[in-house]
């Protein structure tokens, strides 16, 4: 059983990394087509079929880094070991846990969605009138933009509200999304941790959510300095995006482990039963 186990973790992380490399690779090789000068009457059918693999590949890889994380998570539950990835899988397997991860990962994950211009809602736009869309309808637009922002879905769902789909927004999307409902999870669980550890946590999540919303934390920060200093921020947070992400990512896998220390026993165990 516990050679099973064994096999199936390695087999979860395999997967896990697959992914992630794919979508690393998909993203360069797709650079490749955002020169305007490809984009010609003959070649556009071709590039428009690269784009739907494109979204086709990302989608796989998704399902395969889901799945790996969840054989990886399943066999560390069965083999009951001391390491704290033991502790993080056994804490978040009990079904109470699952349903609060679930709830934040969708709630969060519609809440990015509306801060980061996934899900566009503009009441004083027609979309029909506007930019001529059919109601309801969608296309994939192939170019052009820099790496990771194309290739880019439309879809107009009603003559106000809509869908703007950009890769690198979705990856981020999905992953700052699943770190917060791994952190909500937890936490609620480890109700010992300290108040100080639960407000890093905190911060990790609201960072998460300013990665694709620099406006965000450009209003933040005005409210205590300035609407002027506000918007000069706000520039310099668009510039600086990638730094949110740095920050964030990092301290929402930082947090697990650390609230993974508070709900191990003395011998290595976990304070939590995962059946319960």
């Amino acid at each position: 059983m516990k050679s099973e186990s064994a096999a199936d973790s390695k087999s979860g992380r395999k997967l896990i990394i697959l992914g992630f490399v794919t979508i690393g690779i998909l993203f360069l090789l797709y650079s490749r087509y955002q020169d305007p000068e490809l984009i010609t009457p003959d070649a556009f059918d071709s590039i428009q079929r690269i784009a739907y693999g494109f979204y086709i590949i990302l989608l796989a890889c998704f399902g395969a880094i889901t799945y790996g994380l969840y054989i990886f998570h399943k066999a560390k539950v069965e083999r009951k070991e001391k390491d704290l990835f033991t502790i993080i899988a056994i804490t978040t397997w009990n079904p109470k846990s699952r349903k609060i991860f679930l709830a934040t990962f969708v709630g969060y994950g519609i809440f990015f969605s509306l801060v980061s211009g996934t899900l566009v809602y503009q009441p004083e736009v027609n979309f029909s009138i506007h930019y001529g869309a059919e109601i309801p309808s969608g296309f994939v637009a192939p170019c052009c933009d820099g790496p990771g922002y194309m290739p880019k879905v439309i879809i107009y769902l009603t003559e106000h509200v809509g869908l703007q789909i950009i890769p690198i927004n979705l990856v981020l999307q999905v992953i700052v999304s699943y770190l917060v409902a791994l952190n909500t999870s937890i936490a609620i669980s480890a109700f010992a941790i300290s108040r100080k550890d639960r407000s890093v946590s905190s911060i990790g999540a609201a960072t998460g959510l300013f990665i694709a919303c620099p406006t965000c934390a450009g209003t933040f920060l005005s409210i205590f300095i300035g609407t002027a200093s506000g918007i000069a921020l706000t520039v310099a947070l668009t510039q600086l995006q990638t730094l949110f992400i740095a920050i964030s990512i990092p301290i929402l896998l930082i947090i697990p482990f650390i609230m993974a220390k508070k709900l191990r026993n003395a011998d290595g165990s976990c304070k939590v039963d995962p059946t319960l």
